[in-house]
């Protein structure tokens, strides 16, 4: 479970950097989860301290003024 978790979270935040998530109906698809699951993933990320809009007109995520976030795990 853990490393698809990992890998959603990375791909999330990569199409979150690049503005090309698609609306929430679009992710959810491309990550094969739910939209529920996809607003799971997205409030997480926010509890983390990550800012996320959504911009309607052009339908994508993004990081407000080009807030950079790096998500990073490190085995110890």
């Amino acid at each position: 479970m853990l490393p698809s978790f990992v890998t959603r979270l990375e791909r999330i935040n990569h199409l979150i950097q690049i503005r090309a998530t698609g609306n929430p109906r679009v992710l959810s698809h491309r990550l094969n989860i739910s939209e529920r699951s996809l607003y799971q993933y997205l409030s997480l990320l926010k509890e983390m301290g990550v800012s996320i809009d959504y911009d309607r007109h052009r339908e994508t995520y993004f990081y407000p003024q080009g807030e950079p976030f790096s998500l990073r795990f490190q085995k110890k």
